[in-house]
């Protein structure tokens, strides 16, 4: 079992208002404290699979300028979606499966480009999104709970697909198990792992009392499971993989400032 991260954009920034302002509002934070910000999304290689967990932006979207009074800045564009991808040693062919965390442009953009793969998303995403055929597998979680979380669906041996409410009405996590290491990929459940142990909702969800709800159970897993916590927002994503950090929820690591 193999992860790698489809780096897509590097260099951004957000504020702390926006990555923690959820719940008790964005003026009680500092914007003037920023946190970096990325954009990446996985791949999962098995050995006999290559699955995908989002696919990024589509190609033709603008590159935002940057602004340094925004909440958030995702950062200068390295690549587009497939040409990173196809840069990590793969083929849009490969891809057998693609797991969809949340409907956003940023996760859902290049779907279109791997004509083999069959689409798992939850089905309120795929009904709000008005996804059909017979690649899309609209999921509904029937596989019963995974550890404290009460929905999960598994995909294949060591690969679950999770119901992680909030961020969007149909959002979702997936936990990859190897080697007794937990590694949980999620969107947007936290923009930057510092509001992972801060305990912080971002400003951005659908439903504030869903997001609580999963970000107490994301915590609860965590403190309870070896975790490598792989984030979309946050270059601490790609880093967490390339070192194999493990969560200690006690022990937050030191903050590196946006350049």
């Amino acid at each position: 079992m193999d992860i790698k991260a489809v780096k897509l954009y590097d260099n951004g920034f957000m504020t702390q208002s926006f990555a923690f302002g959820g719940e008790e509002g964005a003026d009680k934070f500092d914007s003037q404290i920023k946190y970096r910000s990325s954009l990446q999304n996985y791949l999962i290689d098995t050995g006999e699979e290559v699955i995908l967990v989002d696919t990024g932006l589509p190609i033709e979207a603008p590159e935002i300028p940057k602004n340094d009074d925004a909440p958030l800045y995702m950062g200068e564009k390295i690549t587009d979606y497939v040409s990173a991808f196809e840069k990590l040693g793969y083929k849009t062919n490969d891809v057998t499966k693609i797991l969809i965390t949340h409907k956003h442009d940023d996760h859902t953009g290049e779907i279109r480009s791997f004509p083999n793969a069959k689409v798992y998303i939850s089905k309120t995403e795929a009904e709000e999104m008005k996804l059909t055929g017979n690649i899309i597998i609209p999921v509904e979680f029937n596989d019963g709970s995974y550890h404290n979380f009460k929905k999960s669906e598994k995909i294949t041996d060591n690969i679950y697909y999770i119901e992680a409410k909030g961020h969007t009405t149909g959002n979702s996590i997936v936990i990859v198990e190897n080697n007794n290491i937990y590694y949980m990929i999620h969107g947007d459940v936290t923009y930057t792992d510092e509001a992972l142990y801060e305990n912080k909702l971002s400003v951005i969800f659908e439903d504030m009392e869903l997001a609580r709800e999963t970000l107490n159970n994301i915590r609860e897993f965590i403190s309870k499971n070896p975790t490598v916590y792989l984030s979309t927002h946050t270059p601490l994503g790609y880093e967490n993989l390339e070192n194999q950090s493990i969560v200690d929820l006690k022990n937050p690591p030191e903050t590196i400032k946006p350049i």
